[in-house]
């Protein structure tokens, strides 16, 4: 009697426990793809209670959240034959879930290295200036690239970001010397406008003051109040320059003309008298 009892209760337990077994959860943010008999099951399973009977079925569960995948340095060399080093991160997500899993082995790591193979072959088209200063452009190029090849294993890649550029010490010392003269330059071209404007300042201001003579003097005594609230003991005197003008023209007027000396002449000496001196 007892063994009648006992064995239906062990075969209840024993269905408790495979249905416990076959019980899966699946959270909002996957979906389960389940074969049965090896055939996929037209759609994925999820979110809530699936059931998953072994060994008919067999259930995958694939995260439909993004990804955030960080692209090792890619040793490039690019088209003006620079040699840098780039890495980048790419942002992405299932679409699909069978497509994710019945297309591709990995699809985590074979997007990873369509990441490395496309990051070298569309920065080694572009010359340096333009991968430094056009990264917009470039990561755009790269999300349309990625997107369009991975469409077929059910991902979406949303954003391609380039990290950095790791550029050689030749390469920098030498843009340094690069943006260092280009300051120069600026500074020069800003200073010599500086001076053109000045000295037409200045043109204009003559002209104001050779139209009335007063404002010289005015200029005069507005010089000595700036010097006067210095305390120094230094006195100017203003001079007219039409006063120096007139001195210089007076003296020149006056010039004396000094006697020219000229060389003594010969005495002449007779024929006696030279026999004499001899």
């Amino acid at each position: 009697m007892f063994e009648m009892i006992l064995i239906p209760l062990i075969t209840l337990l024993v269905l408790f426990v495979y249905c416990i077994s076959a019980l899966n959860i699946i959270p909002e943010y996957e979906r389960g793809v389940i074969f049965r008999l090896g055939h996929l099951l037209p759609r994925a399973k999820g979110p809530g209670v699936v059931f998953a009977f072994w060994p008919v079925d067999r259930i995958v569960r694939v995260s439909l959240r993004t990804v955030t995948l960080d692209v090792p340095p890619q040793d490039i060399i690019t088209r003006d034959n620079v040699t840098v080093s780039v890495n980048a991160v790419v942002y992405f997500r299932v679409l699909d879930p069978r497509l994710a899993i019945v297309e591709v082995e990995n699809y985590l790591y074979a997007t990873s290295q369509l990441a490395q193979t496309t990051l070298r072959s569309v920065l080694g088209e572009v010359e340096l200036d333009s991968l430094l200063s056009e990264r917009e452009q470039l990561n755009e190029r790269l999300q349309d690239i990625l997107d369009r090849q991975t469409d077929r294993w059910g991902i979406k890649v949303s954003l391609v970001e380039i990290k950095g550029v790791d550029l050689p010490q030749e390469m920098r010392r030498a843009m340094s010397r690069q943006a260092e003269a280009e300051r120069e330059k600026r500074a020069k071209i800003i200073h010599a406008d500086g001076e053109f404007q000045a000295a037409a300042k200045l043109v204009s201001a003559a002209n104001a003051i050779a139209t009335e003579p007063v404002a010289i003097q005015l200029r005069y005594l507005q010089t000595l109040t700036e010097i006067g609230v210095e305390q120094n003991t230094t006195v100017v005197f203003p001079i007219p320059i039409q006063m120096l003008e007139g001195l210089s023209s007076l003296m020149g007027k006056e010039k004396v003309a000094l006697p020219v000396s000229h060389p003594p002449e010969p005495v002449p000496v007779s024929r006696n008298e030279n026999q004499l001196l001899r």
